[in-house]
C-alpha cells in the first residue's frame, strides 16, 4: 500500500452527526424510563393513600386489636397471681391519640398495599427481565409478603403478649411497707413497641428472600454461607439483643426463627447453585 493511501474506514471518527443521533437515541429510552417511573411511583401513592383513608377510618378497631396481646397478657398474669390485672393505656398531649391513630393509620396503609406496591415494582424491573428471569423473579414476589405477614403474626400471637407479661410483671402491689407500682403505658409507647417488633420481625423474616436472590445473581454461594455461620449468629443475636425487650426469652425468641431462617437460606441457595450448574451441563451438552 502507497504511502499516500486514504486511512481506512475503521480508523476515522465517527461524524458529529452520528454521536448526536448516539446521544439522543440512549436519551430517549431515559426519558421513557422516568416516565414509566413517575407512573409507578403515583399508582404506589394513590394506593397507600387510599390504604391510609380506609385505616384511618377504622383507626379505633384497629387500634383495639392491637391492644389483644396487653389483654392476653393481663389474663396470663392475673391466673398465675390469683389478682385482677386491668390493663390501661394513658395519653399526656391533647392531640396524641389523634397523631398516633395517623401514624397507624399510615402504618397499617403501607402494610395493606404492599402488594400493589410490589407489583408496581415489578411491572416497572419486567420489561429488563428476560422470560425465564421474569418466571424466577415471581415466586420471591409472593414469597416476600408472606414470610412479612408470618413474621408479624409471630409478634402479635407470641412475643407482644410475652413481653407486655414480663412488663406487668414488674408491678408492685400496695403494702405496709411499699408504694404502689403500676404500669400505665402511653399509647403513643405501645403503638411504637408494636409496631417496632412487627417490623423488625416482617424484615429479618426476609433474610431467606434476600439471600436467595443474592445467590441467584451470584453474590453469595452455600459454602459461603456455611463458613459464615459463626459470624451470622453474632449478629442475629445483636439484631435480636438491640430489637427486643431486654431480656433473654425475647431475645431468643426472635434469634431462634431467624436463625433457622439462615439455615433455610443456605439449602434454597444449594438448590439453587445446583439447578444453575445442571442447566449449565445442559447447555455445554448441546453445544
Amino acid at each position: 500500500m502507497s504511502s499516500d493511501s486514504k486511512p481506512s474506514k475503521a480508523g476515522k471518527a465517527p461524524p458529529a452527526e452520528s454521536l448526536d443521533d448516539e446521544v439522543e437515541a440512549s436519551r430517549a429510552p431515559l426519558m421513557e424510563h422516568l416516565v414509566e417511573l413517575r407512573a409507578r411511583l403515583i399508582w404506589s401513592l394513590l394506593a397507600v393513600l387510599l390504604g391510609f383513608a380506609v385505616c384511618f377510618a377504622f383507626a379505633v378497631p384497629i387500634y383495639d386489636a392491637l391492644l389483644r396481646p396487653f389483654s392476653t397478657a393481663a389474663a396470663l398474669v392475673s391466673d398465675s397471681s390469683g389478682e385482677t390485672v386491668v390493663p390501661q393505656l394513658i395519653f399526656t398531649g391533647p392531640m396524641e391519640f389523634f397523631f398516633v391513630k395517623v401514624k397507624m393509620a399510615l402504618f397499617g396503609g403501607v402494610i395493606l398495599t404492599f402488594p400493589v406496591i410490589a407489583f408496581q415494582i415489578y411491572r416497572f424491573v419486567a420489561p429488563g427481565l428476560y422470560r425465564n428471569e421474569r418466571g424466577a423473579f415471581l415466586p420471591f414476589m409472593l414469597a416476600s409478603p408472606a414470610l412479612f405477614a408470618l413474621g408479624a403474626s409471630f409478634v402479635y400471637f407470641v412475643m407482644m403478649p410475652m413481653v407486655m407479661r414480663f412488663a406487668l410483671m414488674q408491678e408492685q402491689a400496695p403494702d405496709v411497707d411499699t408504694i404502689a407500682i403500676q404500669l400505665l403505658a402511653r399509647v403513643s409507647e405501645y403503638l411504637s413497641l408494636i409496631t417496632t417488633l412487627i417490623l423488625a420481625f416482617g424484615f429479618s423474616f426476609q433474610l431467606p428472600v434476600i439471600l436467595s436472590l443474592m445467590g441467584r445473581v451470584g453474590l453469595v454461594s452455600a459454602a459461603a454461607l456455611r463458613k459464615g455461620r459463626k459470624f451470622a449468629i453474632v449478629g442475629i443475636l445483636a439484631f435480636a439483643a438491640f430489637f427486643t425487650p431486654p431480656d433473654v426469652i425475647s431475645q431468643i425468641l426472635l434469634g431462634i426463627p431467624v436463625l433457622l431462617l439462615y439455615e433455610i437460606s443456605i439449602w434454597s441457595v444449594a438448590l439453587i447453585e445446583r439447578k444453575r450448574d445442571a442447566e449449565d451441563a445442559s447447555a455445554a451438552s448441546d453445544d
